[in-house]
């Protein structure tokens, strides 16, 4: 991808993860890690970077999608280099995939932000320094739809060229994103700013993620070189603790996704087990159990034509109304609710069932002792640890 010279260097300090931060900032960017871990925690001017960076590493950790404290300031630019080298430093792919994410949320957030007030600048000067081909158009009407006789337009100020789309979009399997879903003029898609916006988010999370595929044959090197930066190994050991009290969560951290024709019921929790029964029964579900079941099918990948059948059963399915809740709670990606929001919203069938690890929940190894299931999430993943160490028959 090329560089935009003409670039505002205060668009890098905003996001500086652009191509030109080496090119305008190369006294900062390029400079030996080493160098630059010195002159940050030796200088008090940057002390604000430190404490804002343990911030971001806590909240990741907790897995939020937002970060009050980020600031898009002047100091951004180091607080973006300093995430890389300690996620260099740490390696380890889980918390790097966690930072990879909020900080892609955060970047996305600021774009939609000036998205909202139609300010379309900066998205479109970020397009341009990423080398995409991209053009910036008087407002087109690019598909019209009618729904009940209702007449609905979709406009935009933009369209990309189908190569640069399909990079962006590579990584991002929805029905939705796929080139014959979206409309083609002459070699460009049309594209709203909120979606390439989406876009250039998946670029900002991969850019993390490629610290992943780093070589790390000097890592033990550079780990001594850095640790002699008495703050920097503070601030690396903070991290590590807190990330070793998150451990906990993952102790049985089996992947359970959507397989076809793998029947994943007898690992479900009983909340979910009684709605999908109730459904296939054909009752009516409250609005609160469709949510609920909704986010859980879609965290673990089930796609949504699978659910759209699932609800088909209720007697007051619409199909096309089905379809863009599903796809709208898929775009948000909302979390499932907690074992305690289902209890007080009535939804929790644990004595019902008379589930003995939603009753009595899990030994824990590091505790020491019992603890209960908070989240159905980690119900199925604790079902399909003991499954896995189950003996074969």
């Amino acid at each position: 991808m090329s560089n935009n010279s003409s670039i505002l260097p205060q668009l890098l300090q905003q996001y500086p993860w652009l191509p030109s931060l080496k090119d305008i900032y190369r006294d900062i960017a390029l400079k030996d890690p080493a160098q630059f871990i010195n002159d940050i925690f030796n200088n008090k001017d940057y002390i604000h970077i430190i404490d804002r960076t343990s911030k971001f590493f806590r909240v990741a950790f907790e897995n939020l999608e937002e970060f009050p404290p980020y600031r898009q300031d002047e100091f951004n630019i180091s607080f973006y280099l300093l995430l890389k080298i300690l996620l260099y430093v740490l390696d380890d792919k889980r918390i790097t995939n966690r930072i990879a994410n909020l900080y892609s949320k955060v970047t996305y957030q600021d774009m939609k932000n000036e998205i909202i007030r139609n300010e379309y600048f900066n998205l479109h000067q970020i397009c341009m320094d990423l080398g995409l081909d991209i053009r910036y158009i008087d407002e087109e009407t690019y598909h019209t739809n009618l729904i009940r006789d209702m007449k609905k337009e979709y406009k935009t100020n933009f369209k990309i060229h189908f190569t640069d789309y399909l990079k962006l979009a590579s990584n991002l399997k929805d029905e939705y994103r796929k080139l014959v879903n979206n409309a083609l003029h002459e070699g460009f898609v049309y594209i709203i700013p909120k979606e390439l916006a989406r876009l250039i988010q998946e670029y900002v999370r991969k850019k993390f993620l490629e610290i992943n595929l780093i070589e790390k044959d000097n890592l033990e090197n550079m780990r001594k070189s850095l640790f002699k930066v008495k703050n920097f190994k503070n601030l690396y050991d903070e991290i590590v603790s807190l990330w070793e009290l998150k451990k906990e969560d993952f102790e049985y951290s089996i992947q359970v996704r959507f397989e076809k024709d793998k029947n994943l019921m007898e690992i479900f929790p009983p909340c979910v087990k009684e709605i999908l029964i109730l459904i296939g029964e054909g009752q009516n579900i409250p609005h609160i159990g469709r949510l609920f079941i909704t986010f859980f099918l879609l965290a673990l990948d089930y796609p949504v034509d699978n659910i759209i059948e699932i609800f088909s059963a209720t007697p007051d399915f619409e199909r096309h109304i089905a379809q863009y809740q599903i796809e709208f709670a898929k775009k948000k990606s909302y979390t499932p609710h907690s074992c305690e929001t289902l209890k007080s919203l009535n939804l929790c069938m644990a004595t019902k069932y008379k589930d003995d690890l939603c009753i009595k929940g899990y030994f824990s190894k590091k505790k020491d002792q019992e603890q209960k299931i908070k989240h159905p999430l980690f119900y199925i993943q604790i079902k399909q640890f003991r499954l896995s160490r189950a003996p074969n028959d």
